[in-house]
């Protein structure tokens, strides 16, 4: 059982002490956090860092405030996201409208920082390009391999549009082999070998799959490129992949692929068609 689904989450609103229209300290939303959120004697809450305060024309008169959560569980650091809605000394986790049933939780991310534009990160297109495309994505989700491969295509087809910028976030629980496609990606992607990086979304392998070997002949036969299990069990290649996945959470992701256009969310996945028209 995962650290979050032995946290409650309230969705009931609670009342905070609030003058009008101020947003709440990092005390009190400890406290907020402490009574309504974790609920596991267990888990220490040792703080609460704001990373982006936004607003939705949707939720006219609403904050949203998208934080980390800073908590100790079995003597472990754990960095876990909270979303927060406030309004006239009101607190929530969820606003749910009733006409659609949807869940403003599920609709709204952070924006993405600057710093994740970086070099190590760029897969395709120039870095100069008008728009940036920024991807979370595992090549073995079903879900990428429909949509990802079609974004690498159109930065390829047009790199003065679109900068692709790669985050690796293997589901290992569902796709056990992605371990190891993804840091033979990082190391591919290192080496300057795209193509790659590309070619393991057309990969057809077990997902289940966990020996090294096998899954190194597998991405040999198919992208005809070799590289050591030395290679891609080297400290700083995990510590990427790590980092990747850090990231992910940060961001609020929750699965992939995940596709963010000019650092805003973009749910559908599609938006950088109309971009390249």
């Amino acid at each position: 059982m995962s650290l979050m689904s032995k946290l409650l989450t309230s969705t009931l609103i609670a009342t905070v002490a609030l003058s009008a229209n101020a947003q709440p300290n990092n005390k009190t939303l400890v406290k907020y956090i402490k009574r309504n959120i974790v609920r596991n004697p267990q888990v220490e809450v040792k703080g609460v860092t704001v990373i982006e305060s936004k607003t939705n024309k949707d939720l006219p008169g609403w904050t949203i405030l998208l934080t980390t959560m800073d908590l100790v569980y079995q003597k472990k650091d754990i960095h876990a996201p909270e979303m927060m809605f406030i309004k006239d000394g009101l607190i929530t986790g969820h606003l749910v409208n009733l006409k659609t049933g949807n869940d403003y939780r599920n609709e709204i991310k952070p924006t993405v920082p600057a710093s994740m534009y970086n070099d190590a990160h760029l897969l395709f297109g120039n870095k100069d390009a008008a728009h940036k495309i920024l991807i979370f994505s595992d090549p073995q989700c079903p879900f990428c391999k429909e949509t990802v491969p079609g974004i690498f295509k159109a930065a390829k087809e047009n790199p003065t549009k679109l900068a692709i910028y790669y985050y690796h976030l293997p589901l290992l629980r569902i796709h056990p082999v992605s371990d190891v496609l993804t840091r033979v990606m990082h190391v591919a992607q290192n080496e300057g070998k795209m193509d790659v990086v590309e070619k393991m979304y057309s990969l057809k392998i077990d997902p289940r799959e966990t020996n090294v070997a096998k899954i190194l002949a597998a991405v040999k036969k198919h992208a005809n490129y070799s590289v050591s299990a030395e290679k891609i069990n080297a400290k700083e290649v995990k510590d990427a992949i790590k980092a990747d996945v850090d990231a992910s959470g940060k961001m609020m992701v929750s699965g992939t692929p995940t596709v963010y256009i000019d650092g805003e969310w973009d749910k559908m996945r599609n938006g950088y068609k109309k971009l390249i028209k």
